[in-house]
């Protein structure tokens, strides 16, 4: 979802300070849709599934379930909690890239035993839901996108039932030797080469997705782990979903401290 900056800040300094306008972020996530996946398995060595199934785990829901993922992206946490409240629920996946949307959308149409999924455009900071229309509202890697962070968890918040949760998985900043100095040269300098080389490669291959050359990939995937780098950490996130009213706000470190998930319950009982 859309990053904050101010109006007229320089493109090139804002790819390297992780801070963009809004519409510039949406427009990178056009543009590199047809490199996402195939990217985060290579930045992650394929762990963003496990991942993803651990949020979901965290979430809590079973058969009948309603959840909404924001920042969908592709999908992949929303097929998730497809499967999991399978049958008789539902999972709503909202982003402001319609290029992601329509990957999202061919996962779901080639796969079987889910819920119902629904993909469409919609705005993190304006979410276009009733108050308490959901058990569970989600962000894989989309939260740090946020063009004002706590309208978007303040949104999150909203639509969730009391009782219900709100999930949070990102991306965070290692602080202990030696993983934050292999963090800062795998994300500083290797996953930009990265970029590049995947652009060439679906360049070669004749496939969309990837329409910048690969010194604007390498640009995008420049922005991205920096983006991680200005995001709160884990500690001031977790104080940032207690300050939109949610409460046993706790979290989890994975992969040495290189990922969170954060999980804040909606006002009245919990479940």
């Amino acid at each position: 979802m859309a990053a904050h900056a101010g109006a007229g800040v320089d493109a090139q300094a804002g790819f390297s300070s992780g801070r963009l306008p809004d519409d510039q972020v949406r427009e990178m996530f056009e543009r590199i849709a047809g490199l996402y996946d195939p990217m985060n398995t290579a930045m992650t060595a394929g762990l963003h599934h496990r991942w993803r199934a651990r949020a979901a785990d965290l979430a809590r829901v079973g058969p009948g379930a309603r959840v909404l993922d924001v920042a969908t992206g592709t999908g992949d946490l929303a097929l998730e909690f497809a499967r999991r409240v399978h049958p008789g629920g539902e999972v709503v996946g909202v982003d402001f890239a319609e290029a992601m949307l329509a990957r999202a959308r061919a996962k779901a149409a080639a796969g079987g035993g889910r819920a119902p999924t629904h993909f469409q455009l919609a705005d993190a900071l304006a979410l276009p839901f009733p108050a308490a229309s959901f058990d569970v509202a989600s962000a894989g890697f989309g939260v740090r996108n946020f063009g004002d962070l706590r309208r978007g968890l303040s949104e999150m918040a909203r639509v969730v039932r009391p009782g219900g949760r709100v999930v949070v998985l990102e991306i965070t900043t290692p602080t202990r030797a030696p993983l934050s100095h292999f963090y800062a040269l795998w994300f500083d300098r290797v996953v930009p080469a990265l970029g590049t080389l995947a652009a060439r490669v679906l360049a070669a291959r004749g496939r969309q997705g990837a329409r910048w050359g690969g010194a604007a990939v390498a640009q995008a995937y420049t922005y991205l782990p920096r983006s991680v780098r200005r995001f709160p950490d884990a500690d001031a996130l977790a104080a940032e979903l207690g300050a939109v009213g949610l409460r046993d706000v706790s979290y989890r470190l994975l992969a040495g401290g290189i990922v969170a998930i954060h999980v804040g319950v909606a006002g009245g009982q919990g479940r």
